[in-house]
């Protein structure tokens, strides 16, 4: 029989002690919904205790009912100088009404006498108390032995001691925490074989946890390896976010317990939502993606050399560890100066275009594309723009208008206020010509804004267009402010279809114009497809 291991989420409460990661009220709600569907078992909520968002999370929960996943509230052992029965933060725990609760307690002796300031044996007692008045009173309590492997280290007989009191307490997972995340692999698999032998020896049944915090770059590794040895309870976040370095990432775990070892959880039975989800996180968090993260980057299948090209072709077992499907993720095939015939031919075939490996165009083609990046044109996040050079180089590429100038003019009128910019733009669509303006919040937002004013009265989709991501690289510092550029763009529409495309130039304005013209003819170009098929179709 298949060994079946728990997934428990931390997002909403270890995640967001991450830099940079916030998440609104209705945010945390919808990631909550997202992780159940997703078919994550235990969902960590927050410290009910901690702050009046977190309460008031709880609060909606109780009126939203999920499928699959039970909410868990998280907090501490009782104040020493508090009976459970009258403990603020047990309270708030049992108030918020979850089908579990999570509670964690020290395991290294510094901790006890330095922070919290009273005697190991007080200690061993507010752990014991805690559970044994919870466990009555809730359907799952688990036990986070924080700081545990660092304690046992320091002093084993009294770590293994705080696993003893909190398994008399009534906890049903204990839960060993490497809390600085500085634990090596090998130093965990000791440890963990010395405590299942301690509780062997003493007659005593054990189910174990891990929850993995990645300072030394082990936490996904020191999940598995602690799974390896038996333990059943898997906790981490979403895209491994969390305070310092980040904790164990589920998003590389959960494919590694179900593709890799063979072992059951209800989430990799829906591995082909992981990708779907994990971006998700990453909106509401207003955060970037990762493009380089396994399994769910978007660089984790892309393939780049002619060789590896050619051969995930005919095999795609050779460069590939997965079936990126498998994941909901997908193959990309990268266009640069290394690319040969294969990855051209691949990503015409993905455009829908009519050439062959043998085509006399193909030459010219590779030519032209290495020819663009010696002048500094990258294509690798700027794929709408590849796609666009061999739509021109076979005759293709419909011309949707014609630039006759533009003006972009910075003022500043006032040595205490921000300047004003404003674009002006003249240009012609079908012979009729269009002069408009805008003001911006700069010269790049001012020509966007002017661009698609002009063009909107012809084409209305693209007032559904949006600019999502900007970047400018100087290319060489040899000339100082004088050296040329790269611009890249990265757009969007509300069908949630996203595309990049590039400009390069001395002048940053002419480039980020370039990145803009592509990228409103390539709005434009699969407007024009989307309406011809759906014409096929009626």
């Amino acid at each position: 029989m298949t060994r079946s291991i728990e997934i428990y989420d931390t997002t909403l409460r270890d995640g967001t002690q991450a830099e940079n990661f916030n998440l609104s009220l209705e945010d945390k709600i919808k990631v909550c919904r997202e992780l159940d569907s997703f078919g994550i078992d235990f969902i960590e909520g927050g410290w009910p205790g901690s702050n009046p968002l977190a309460v008031e999370f709880f609060q909606r929960m109780q009126g939203i009912g999920l499928r699959h996943a039970k909410l868990a509230a998280f907090g501490s052992t009782r104040h020493f100088q508090h009976p459970p029965e009258k403990d603020a933060n047990l309270a708030a725990l049992l108030a918020a009404k979850t089908q579990a609760i999570t509670i964690f307690g020290k395991s290294w002796d510094v901790h006890v006498t330095d922070a919290l300031r009273i005697g190991l044996e007080d200690n061993l007692a507010i752990i014991e108390d805690s559970l044994a008045y919870l466990r009555p009173k809730v359907q799952h309590l688990f036990y986070d032995a924080e700081h545990f492997f660092d304690g046992f280290k320091a002093n084993r007989d009294y770590c293994l001691a705080t696993l003893q009191r909190a398994l008399a307490g009534g906890a049903e997972t204990l839960v060993l925490c490497d809390t600085n995340g500085g634990t090596l692999t090998h130093e965990l698999a000791q440890i963990i074989q010395a405590v299942q032998q301690f509780f062997q020896q003493n007659g005593q049944e054990l189910r174990l946890g891990v929850h993995a915090h990645n300072d030394a770059e082990c936490a996904v590794a020191n999940s598995l390896m602690a799974v390896h040895l038996g333990v059943v309870q898997v906790q981490g976040t979403m895209n491994g976010y969390g305070e310092r370095c980040g904790n164990a990432n589920l998003t590389s775990i959960i494919p590694a317990l179900h593709l890799k070892m063979g072992l059951h959880c209800h989430a990799g039975t829906r591995l082909h939502q992981l990708y779907a989800t994990t971006r998700l996180i990453n909106e509401l968090a207003n955060l970037p993606h990762n493009r380089y993260q396994p399994y769910v980057g978007d660089s984790a299948f892309a393939h780049k050399g002619g060789v590896h090209v050619s051969a995930v072709q005919r095999n795609p077992l050779t460069y590939e560890h997965i079936n990126p499907d498998e994941v909901g993720n997908e193959r990309r095939i990268l266009i640069s100066d290394q690319s040969g015939r294969a990855n051209v031919v691949l990503k015409a075939e993905r455009y829908g275009l009519p050439l062959r490996s043998d085509d006399p165009l193909m030459a010219s083609i590779i030519a032209e594309l290495k020819e663009m990046e010696n002048q500094g044109y990258q294509y690798e996040a700027a794929e709408a723009s590849f796609e666009l050079l061999m739509r021109s180089a076979l005759g293709l590429r419909r011309k949707f208008f014609t630039l006759k100038a533009f003006r972009v003019m910075n003022h500043k009128h006032s040595m205490n206020k921000e300047p004003f910019t404003e674009a002006t733009i003249r240009l012609s669509v079908g012979g009729i010509e269009a002069h408009t303006a805008a003001m911006g919040d700069g010269p790049v937002n001012a020509l966007d804004l002017a661009l698609r004013k002009a063009l909107t009265q012809f084409y209305p989709s693209l007032e559904d267009m949006e600019l999502a991501d900007y970047k400018v690289r100087v290319l060489s510092g040899e000339h100082g402010t004088g050296a040329k550029v790269r611009v890249l763009i990265e757009s969007r529409d509300s069908s949630g279809c996203s595309w990049g495309t590039v400009g390069v130039s001395f002048n940053i304005i002419e480039a980020s114009w370039q990145a803009l013209v592509d990228s409103i003819n390539y709005k434009l170009m699969k407007d024009e497809q989307n309406r011809g098929k759906s014409t096929e179709a009626q």
